[in-house]
């Protein structure tokens, strides 16, 4: 019996019909497998995964690897997503044995959770240097029936490996005397992006763009502090290594020419042919970096992708009852890719059909389509790396012709849970966008989703929930869900003025700290609260994956939410992390991008008030990107920052000490060109 129809996730109702005895993860199946005495296999993926749709047509969905599975083994599904904290757990098992990660993944445990073998995709039959899956299912049915013990030293070493990994800060504070703070105000902040520039440069693809080789997946977070360095420095190097790669980016087939939007990474050194997967962290993350290097450089084109993959996440990712979808898969009818590629002769039959055959040239010329093609007899649509973005008329009008025919393939899979962080991801990025450029479709976006996340996955309580889908909110919320809320409600308050979202970043900051601050041993934030379910190991995420971690997440917002408020509550588990941090941000800052960015916003941190109906004020401060800086403006919210402020006037403090109070655009321009 197959337990997986009833569940929130898509990805786990995706196999609901495998012959396969799965069960969601929980109790029962760990229960059964104890009263059995059989190990449990998990299988850990996500929908829109296409090496887990390979994997599950290859061997989920044959007779034979069921019957060895139910003879053997009690099956565990688990959608990574929903439940990131089990994938965690897991993958850093994966990670001991192999050196490797990646998804699908699949490990072997004892009744009691400790892993004792794991691997990620496995083919039905040997190849490429790995055992057909039905091999493995043997060899470990007979270690768990032969080998008991060795079997229980091995899951001895592994959950004591995933411990150590799980408690990265406690393993960083030990022995770890000093202050990261200390020193010259400044001095410090400096020298930690000035190594991570050069770390950069050393790995920097001067012909492409990009750091390493293929595949070659987006970093947001380096291109933001590239530019953040040349825009304290001046450095041209910074400023070359964050436009060569948005440009190529931009150029590649990476992202959507037609819809707008990125895929989730290119296979190939040339961000030319993509795992054409989106998620919607990718979007929100991606636009931010476009938004600030228009904001900083002044391109047209930069505003231009940003605002194609915002309008892409609201056309394609907006659910019916208000959130937004988790992500479209990378396959369609079966094919990878098959939704999103053209030939030649397909272009001229889209474009004839819709009546435009005089587009034709324009079209194959401007997406540099062949009769060759780019990628396995089709073409991926894409631009010369620097040749222009902007769409002639006739251009456009083939794009939209182009589109209409694309959507009448076979689609791909929408995944549409709703995910707290991801959606408060996805507002943050909206709301700062609305603010920068005064998009009022955007502005609209954001508030609509972050009510929709209000009213639907926050408890009477003040606890949160992960997942939302069809009506139903699942599975308790995790420091990266509650970090981005706080992030999102900060950049609502700027965008609106309203007092109420400062007062729920403030609610949820402190149920942050309440639930997930390790208030008992060296600090840091735990993945999962006081509360939740317990693993074989409580990690506290440190170091940068594809999507910020949720320490770097938690720090980057108190310290916005300290300044907001001049409450030292917040401000003090920041500045704790990122002196537990200091061991890498010294050594390895590559790999926590996000908390060097944090380091910076705590060295020169700046306050603006807009006091008072003053939009001439309040261009001035948002025509700019400012990330060291807060705003707050409309509604008073109270405290220090808000303490003697006079209508019509705007302040620029530090630390809440206050450059002499400016009347007019100009004065405030010098003084935050000073400041910030």
């Amino acid at each position: 019996m197959n337990r997986l129809d009833g569940e929130t996730s898509p990805y786990l109702r995706q196999h609901a019909d495998n012959p396969v005895e799965w069960y969601p993860w929980g109790a029962e199946p760990f229960e059964l497998a104890r009263q059995r005495d059989l190990p449990v296999f998990v299988s850990i993926g996500y929908a829109s995964c296409h090496w887990c749709h390979v994997m599950a047509h290859e061997s989920f969905e044959d007779e034979a690897v069921a019957e060895d599975l139910a003879h053997h083994f009690v099956s565990v599904k688990v959608d990574r997503e929903e439940r990131p904290d089990v994938d965690a757990v897991y993958m850093s098992a994966v990670q001991a044995l192999t050196g490797s990660g990646g998804w699908p993944m699949s490990v072997f445990c004892t009744p009691d959770g400790r892993p004792f073998y794991a691997g990620t995709y496995f083919p039905p039959t040997d190849r490429h240097g790995l055992p057909a899956f039905r091999r493995v299912l043997a060899a470990m049915a007979n270690a768990w029936a032969d080998r008991r013990t060795e079997v229980e030293a091995q899951a001895d070493t592994l959950a004591a490996a995933v411990a150590r990994q799980g408690r990265l800060t406690d393993r960083l504070a030990t022995g770890h005397t000093g202050d990261r703070r200390g020193g010259p105000e400044g001095t410090e902040a400096g020298v930690v992006l000035e190594r991570l520039v050069s770390e950069l440069s050393g790995r920097f693809d001067a012909e492409w763009g990009g750091w390493g080789s293929a595949p070659k997946f987006p970093r947001p977070t380096l291109v933001e502090l590239c530019l953040l360095h040349h825009r304290r420095t001046g450095d041209p190097r910074s400023l070359t290594m964050a436009t060569s790669t948005l440009d190529a980016m931009a150029a590649g087939g990476i992202y959507d020419h037609l819809a707008g939007g990125f895929a989730r990474y290119a296979t190939d050194r040339r961000w030319l042919v993509p795992h054409f997967e989106k998620m919607l962290t990718d979007q929100a993350l991606l636009a931010r970096a476009y938004l600030h290097a228009w904001q900083l450089t002044d391109r047209p084109d930069y505003l231009q992708v940003a605002a194609e993959t915002l309008d892409y996440v609201l056309d394609d990712l907006a659910g019916a009852a208000g959130g937004l979808c988790s992500s479209r898969d990378a396959d369609a009818g079966g094919v990878e890719g098959g939704h999103a590629v053209f030939t030649a002769a397909q272009v001229r039959e889209v474009l004839a059909q819709g009546g435009r055959p005089e587009l034709v040239e324009p079209a194959l010329d401007w997406y540099r389509v062949t009769e060759a093609g780019s990628w396995e007899g089709t073409n991926v649509l894409h631009r010369p790396p620097g040749a222009p973005l902007a769409r002639p008329d006739e251009v456009e009008a083939a794009r939209r012709l182009l589109l209409e025919g694309r959507r009448r393939r076979p689609q791909p899979a929408l995944d549409d849970k709703v995910l707290t962080e991801w959606n408060a991801m996805a507002v943050a990025t909206l709301a700062e966008a609305a603010a920068a450029t005064g998009n009022p479709r955007w502005a609209a976006a954001a508030e609509q989703v972050a009510g929709f996340l209000f009213a639907n996955l926050r408890l009477p309580d003040g606890r949160w929930l992960r997942s939302w889908q069809g009506g139903r909110a699942r599975h308790l919320a995790f420091a990266a869900d509650q970090a981005w809320v706080v992030e999102a409600c900060l950049r609502l308050a700027e965008l609106s003025g309203r007092a109420m979202w400062t007062a729920r970043a403030v609610e949820a900051g402190s149920n942050l700290l309440d639930r997930f601050w390790d208030a008992e041993g060296p600090g840091g934030f735990f993945t999962t609260a006081h509360d939740g379910e317990r693993l074989i190991a409580r990690p506290k995420e440190v170091v940068d994956g594809a999507v910020p971690s949720a320490n770097s997440v938690a720090t980057l917002a108190l310290l916005r939410l300290a300044a907001v408020t001049g409450d030292d509550r917040y401000r003090e588990p920041a500045a704790r992390m990122l002196d537990l941090s200091a061991p890498l941000l010294a050594e390895e800052p590559g790999m926590v991008a996000d908390l060097v960015l944090a380091v910076l916003i705590a060295d020169r941190q700046t306050e603006v008030v807009v006091a008072g109906d003053r939009p001439d004020l309040l261009a001035v401060v948002r025509a700019r990107w400012l990330p060291e800086a807060v705003l707050a403006w409309g509604e008073p919210t109270g405290g220090p920052l808000w303490e003697g402020r006079r209508d019509g006037l705007a302040y620029v403090c530090h630390r809440h000490a206050c450059l002499s109070p400016a009347g007019d655009p100009a004065t405030l321009a010098e003084q935050l060109e000073e400041r910030v």
